[in-house]
């Protein structure tokens, strides 16, 4: 095969690449250009396997049919509720297959690229740093996701200087491999530091920023994919890593953005303190808390022109997608403008909100954006909030001793009526109560994200 054909094929791949994510940004698009990405990365797989001197498929076809079966299983059977923790997994696996990349490289006499000269060992040393901190990272990150560990930040004191030890070193033995100095067992040691320096970044961070914890170990996935394709000399692994690294600490900006933090604040410390004391419970609610039943709830939608539904981690929690989705249904054959408020860091990864609506079938010019949303709060007669505490929490712009403050939020409470589902008035991510459901204009119906909702269309249901 032509190095020339390779490199056209190489560069249609990546063109490919460079679409898909284009259209990933899209939720109209998004389908299709999840498939261009696909069909980019089977072309540059097909390519290479045929370009290279391969004396053996076996161990290939293997390695094929073993990941094709669990990546099958995991599409197949993991529900929309639990994607959070799988695109953790999905983050890690691709950071364990650059750290494997680069160990057999250096390893191996013959392999593609020798594991020789200043490029390629630096390489070497940065794809086992970047790999390993991603693999044991991303662990971390899907144990607090499934709830295996505390979601609360744990650590000892003086974890960010015992980071910062492990880096230095870690980099310093990356230098030492690139001049040429060490063997295995050196890279050993790089690998060791790494894992346990991914463990040591992610424990101390808090479940409220898990989003940008996700994009974040995402990046690194990108960037260690990057690095391994110097090691192997291949375009496309170094095009494909460095689009999806970069597109990755695009979305941590993002995500950073959307909660006034900033990026060392979220891995160097938990929720920031500054500003004094915040409000406790006790004096946020002090009995103002107004509970209301499915029914008179109900005869508040019967005369709604415009409801507005804010959905959060409790929805994902109550599995509510599909029983919210009838009760816009409901709502829109009585003549009701029903619309979704979506909060960027709603959930716990970036677009969580999305996908399972998406999988309820919502149309997608119904969800819109904090920014397109806020605006019209005040015209709503009705919000419905399912499980989103944080996101919609006012001390965000009236509390300057709130660790949240100056975090944009969705204005609900602008609305003539909030209703919030929820099972209690316990605090979300971030450990606050949340002055909202003790305002004047807010009702709490307590229960079960989908029994309530169950409830509250079939009360409607009874009154037409």
């Amino acid at each position: 095969m032509s190095l020339s054909f390779v490199n056209l094929c190489y560069l249609l791949s990546a063109v490919l690449f460079i679409g898909g994510i284009k259209g990933l940004t899209r939720p109209r698009t998004a389908v299709r250009g999840n498939l261009m990405a696909a069909i980019g990365m089977l072309l540059a797989v097909v390519v290479t396997l045929l370009d290279q001197s391969i004396l053996s498929y076996g161990w290939i076809l293997t390695g094929a049919i073993l990941g094709a079966t669990i990546g099958v299983l995991l599409a197949t059977r993991i529900q929309m509720t639990a994607m959070p923790q799988m695109v953790a997994l999905l983050n890690g696996f691709g950071g364990g297959a650059s750290l494997a990349v680069a160990v057999a490289s250096f390893l191996s006499t013959n392999g593609p690229v020798a594991a020789s000269g200043i490029v390629g060992l630096t390489a070497i040393g940065l794809t086992v740093l970047i790999g390993a901190v991603t693999l044991t990272g991303s662990a971390v990150a899907f144990g607090k996701l499934q709830e295996l560990l505390p979601g609360s930040p744990m650590g000892f004191k003086g974890i960010t200087l015992f980071n910062g030890v492990l880096l230095v070193a870690a980099l310093a033995i990356v230098a030492s491999l690139a001049a040429g100095h060490g063997g295995i067992g050196l890279v050993l040691v790089l690998t060791a530091i790494a894992l346990v320096l991914g463990v040591t970044l992610v424990v101390p961070i808090g479940g409220a920023d898990m989003p940008v914890v996700i994009a974040l170990l995402n990046s690194y996935s990108g960037i260690a994919a990057a690095a391994a394709g110097f090691i192997m000399g291949n375009t496309v692994l170094i095009v494909s890593g460095a689009l999806v690294g970069a597109s990755g600490l695009i979305l941590t900006r993002i995500m950073c953005v959307a909660m006034n933090r900033s990026l060392a604040g979220v891995l160097f410390g938990s929720l920031s303190e500054d500003g004094g004391e915040a409000m406790d419970a006790d004096e946020v609610y002090a009995g103002k808390v107004k509970s209301s039943s499915a029914e008179e709830v109900s005869m508040l939608l019967e005369t709604a022109q415009r409801v507005v539904i804010v959905p959060g981690f409790g929805l994902a929690m109550a599995q509510a997608q599909h029983a919210v989705r009838d009760l816009a249904d409901t709502l829109e054959r009585r003549g009701a403008e029903v619309i979704y408020g979506l909060h960027p860091v709603a959930g716990r990864m970036p677009g969580h909100m999305n996908v399972l609506l998406a999988e309820a079938e919502v149309d997608y010019d119904k969800m819109q954006s904090m920014e397109q949303i806020n605006p019209h709060f005040a015209q709503t007669d009705v919000v419905i909030v399912i499980g989103a505490n944080d996101v919609t929490n006012p001390m965000a712009r009236e509390d300057k001793g709130s660790p949240i403050y100056g975090m944009p939020i969705l204005d609900v409470d602008q609305a003539r009526t909030v209703v919030v589902v929820k099972r209690s008035l316990s605090p979300g991510f971030a450990g606050l109560p949340n002055p909202l459901f003790a305002k004047d204009n807010t009702l709490m119906l307590f229960g079960d994200g989908k029994q309530a909702i169950l409830d509250l269309t079939g009360a409607l249901n009874e009154a037409a």
